[in-house]
């Protein structure tokens, strides 16, 4: 495993945590049919994309979220919507209607493909 570099929509750098990235998925999906294993491998799979797609070491905190936000609309559309409104920001409901629109419906057994690229992502 390489030692990544996360840096911040401000411009402030910090060492990839991983333990970070699993509380953060955790609390989205509290409350949630997800079970810790799941989360576990999700964040496996995450770090693993992110020191794949790195040339040096550095990824931005925009492509982690985007990650877990793609990562969580397959997990569970509610965890999805739960992280993507604190990763947002999202400050009036209209930003989680906007969201919400735009989440496939599927049958319960199905696995959502990925979230059309609007102007929130």
């Amino acid at each position: 495993m390489r030692d990544l570099i996360v840096i911040k929509n401000s411009g402030k750098t910090e060492a990839f945590d991983r333990e970070k990235l699993f509380r953060s998925i955790k609390l989205a999906c509290r409350n949630r049919d997800v079970k810790d294993e799941q989360i576990e491998k999700l964040v496996a799979s995450i770090q693993r994309r992110l020191e794949t797609e790195s040339a040096d070491d550095t990824v931005t905190s925009a492509q982690v979220g985007q990650m877990v936000s793609d990562s969580l609309l397959n997990l569970d559309p509610i965890a999805f919507i739960r992280f993507v409104s604190v990763y947002r920001k999202f400050s009036k409901v209209s930003d989680f209607k906007k969201i919400i629109n735009q989440i496939p419906e599927a049958d319960e057994d199905a696995i959502v493909c990925e979230l059309p690229k609007t102007s929130l992502f």
